[in-house]
């Protein structure tokens, strides 16, 4: 028996794609990391709607986002990107310091959220524990978004209507879970949550699950 049948997972780069409408920030990032032996920049865009179509395509091991971006913002390519591939995570790099975006951020699902004054050393390292599965989000941050997700809809009359089913799920989309997830976390077969995520649209006026998400971001931001 040979060795030769083990599969080489630990030897594997770490694939990263940067979203950021600055080419000289990107060109920088880009040289950051590539002068590390163990991560490869595959792709690099200044706009979401392109991001959106290629980091699935990519499928790297993290994406680097851009908060502010002139066709919409890093923290909603965050969202479409992993309802597409849960696997690809998420590092949300921003000029602002700002409560109200760490929120949907963690809303989004992104496991990372830094300001683009961070040293250098501590984003290729904050790209290493992403690409290996940890969030580095403060857990106590997260702990206190959640909270407020699942008290908001008590006391929010655009949630009234909705039975408990639909607010457990309507909290999972905003935690960025794809039906076939959420349908795993409540026991639920995936035609089933399809359904119940039909009739809170509707019972909300939505349109999409992104606007669902939107809303319940925008719940923990009115209190």
């Amino acid at each position: 028996m040979t060795d030769s049948a083990v599969p080489e997972r630990e030897s594997e780069p770490i694939r990263v794609f940067l979203l950021d409408d600055h080419e000289v920030i990107r060109r920088g990032i880009k040289d950051l990391l590539e002068d590390e032996d163990d991560i490869v920049v595959v792709g690099e865009s200044g706009l979401a709607d392109e991001a959106r179509r290629r980091i699935p395509a990519l499928r790297p091991h993290v994406a680097i986002l851009d908060g502010r971006l002139p066709d919409g913002s890093g923290i909603d390519v965050c969202r479409d990107v992993r309802s597409v591939d849960p696997s690809i995570a998420a590092l949300i790099l921003t000029s602002f310091d700002d409560d109200d975006a760490l929120f949907s951020a963690i809303m989004a699902g992104a496991s990372g959220y830094l300001l683009k004054q961070v040293r250098s050393a501590d984003l290729v390292e904050t790209v290493r524990q992403v690409a290996a599965g940890k969030s580095m989000l403060d857990p106590a941050v997260t702990a206190q978004v959640l909270d407020r997700i699942r008290s908001g809809p008590k006391t929010n009359s655009a949630f009234e209507h909705l039975t408990d089913h639909e607010r457990r799920i309507l909290e999972l989309i905003g935690e960025g879970l794809t039906n076939r997830q959420i349908g795993k976390e409540m026991h639920l077969a995936e035609k089933t949550v399809k359904n119940y995520v039909s009739s809170l649209l509707a019972k909300l006026g939505l349109e999409s699950r992104t606007q669902a998400a939107i809303l319940v971001t925008r719940t923990l931001q009115g209190g």
